[in-house]
Formats: C-alpha cells, structure tokens, sequence
C-alpha cells in the first residue's frame, strides 16, 4: 500500500487510540472495583465514572473514525451504535440510527466521518440521523440553530476548500479521501435547518 498523508494521519491516529485506550480503560475498571469494594458512591464517584466511561467511547470512535482501515475488516453494526450512543447519549444531540448489518471497515469510517461533519453544525444541539437507503447512507443533522458553513460543506462535493481549516473540521478533509478510496462519490443539500450528507 502506498503510503499518502492521509494513510500516514491514519497509523497516528491508530497508534494514539491504542496508547490511550489501555489507561483509560484501567481508570474505568479501576472505578468500578472502587465500588464494588464499598468506596463511596457519591457525586463526585459518579462524575469520575461517567467521565472515564466517556473518555473510552470517544477513544473508541477516534480509533474507528480515525484510524487505519484494512480493504477486509469488518465492522458489527452492533458496536458502532454502541458507540454513537455512547458518545451523544445524555448530551444535547440525540441520535438515531438504523444500522443493523456489518459494513466493512472504510465505508463504516465514511459514515462515521460524515456523522462528524454534520455534528460540525450542532454546536447548540439537535437530532442526527444515520440510515441506509438503497446502497448508500444518509446522514442529517437538524436544528432551528444550525451553524453549517457553505465553505466547508462546499468541500466535500469538490468545490475549493476554505484556507486555514480549524482542527475540529479535519473531518471535512478527510471524508472525500476516503470516498476516492472506496470509489464513491459524496452529495450534499443545505436548509435553514437541515444538513444532509449522502455516501
């Protein structure tokens, strides 16, 4: 495989998922021994639990959003709703999916990079939905305070990127990259209060 900045972005971000994963993941254990040994279970434990409980799904999204995808990986259905509820479950973006069936791994880090670039446009909160239809995957954010940027999601269909994108937007780079790889196109639509993303 030649190696491009895109696959070279991609080792590091699997390299530092797979560095951070194992402490955290023994911050979360580590609480729950705590409890079980009768450790007090007040609001500060609960704040520590929550917060490593988080901190692991969101390392688990980056490493698959993120990361580096082999052409015969697959991914269950099971744990990338797993993880979207996991991540947006209790915040001001409520989500809906309607995956049900293992996709391989690039095109579940096609959707998952498309879910963040409609996120981009809910910094005050909103529903996302993520559903199939026919052969490709809809992706939608809504909100009465939508925030999208015509610039950024101009990009994505293969208009001039904007200069000096911040990082919180690298998904906008990244998504037609990975679209190029699996050989597909992106399609988009912009309202008032509708983002919409087709892969």
């Amino acid at each position: 495989m030649p190696y491009h900045s895109h696959n070279i972005a991609a080792l590091t971000a699997s390299r530092i998922c797979h560095d951070l994963i194992s402490p955290i993941g023994a911050v979360a254990n580590g609480m729950e021994l705590m409890q079980f040994a009768g450790a007090s279970d007040g609001p500060e434990m609960a704040l520590v639990s929550e917060s490593a409980a988080h901190a692991k799904a969101r390392i688990r999204f980056f490493r698959l959003t993120f990361g580096i995808a082999s052409d015969s990986q697959m991914v269950a259905a099971e744990e990338v709703n797993e993880i979207l509820n996991a991540i947006y479950g209790g915040t001001r973006i409520e989500i809906e999916t309607t995956l049900d069936r293992s996709l391989p791994r690039a095109m579940a880090q096609a959707v998952l990079l498309a879910v963040l670039c409609a996120e981009h446009g809910l910094g005050v909160g909103g529903q996302l939905r993520v559903h199939e239809v026919g052969e490709h995957w809809q992706i939608e954010a809504r909100s009465p305070r939508l925030r999208a940027d015509p610039g950024l999601w101009g990009s994505l269909t293969g208009q001039p990127v904007p200069q000096d994108i911040p990082p919180a937007a690298v998904q906008f780079l990244l998504l037609p990259l990975i679209l190029t790889d699996l050989g597909r196109t992106c399609a988009c639509s912009l309202t008032e209060d509708s983002a919409r993303i087709t892969v």
